[in-house]
């Protein structure tokens, strides 16, 4: 059943130029990604969303870091999409992480995890950092999307391929 997940590139995969990387593994495994929106999470909206850990000793620094610089908020979709994501995600800590999940290649702090991955399709719905955005905050993939082919030149590819549209694309 095709169910929705939130992944959250954490201030550190963003300050280290992963989220390219990240989001490559996630299209590559075949998810769809709808919803996106790069912001810096407010402290009050990050104890929010880590209130069932709030008795926790890692909760006030976990509410400090993910408060303290841009994260990158995105919402994907596929059949299984909750259970796939936190495969390709790997153990909390990178150093703890297999080799082939993303905190497993690009992890390797005991605190600093760089992503975030839903634990449920209904934790999704209930997340408080994407409500309220507007349309102008909050960019949507749409399902129909223009189609073009660049013409690239061949000396600029080093092969004498030619293809099939004008360069530069006029959009």
């Amino acid at each position: 059943m095709t169910e929705r997940t939130l992944i959250i590139i954490k201030p550190d995969g963003i300050q280290r130029h992963l989220a390219g990387r990240i989001i490559s593994r996630l299209e590559r495994k075949g998810l769809k990604l709808i919803a996106a929106k790069l912001m810096q999470i407010p402290a009050e909206l990050a104890r929010r969303h880590y209130a069932a850990h709030k008795d926790q000793p890692f909760f006030a620094p976990a509410v400090k870091f993910m408060s303290s610089a841009p994260s990158f908020l995105m919402i994907w979709e596929a059949d299984g999409s909750v259970d796939m994501a936190r495969k390709m995600i790997g153990s909390t800590f990178g150093y703890e992480a297999q080799p082939g999940t993303i905190r497993g290649d690009f992890g390797c702090s005991q605190r600093y995890n760089l992503i975030h991955g839903s634990d449920s399709p209904e934790s999704v719905t209930s997340c408080r950092m994407l409500r309220g955005s507007t349309a102008k905050e909050l960019v949507r993939k749409s399902k129909t999307l223009p189609t073009f082919l660049l013409k690239i030149p061949a000396k600029t590819l080093g092969t004498e391929r030619q293809h099939s549209a004008e360069w530069p694309v006029k959009l």
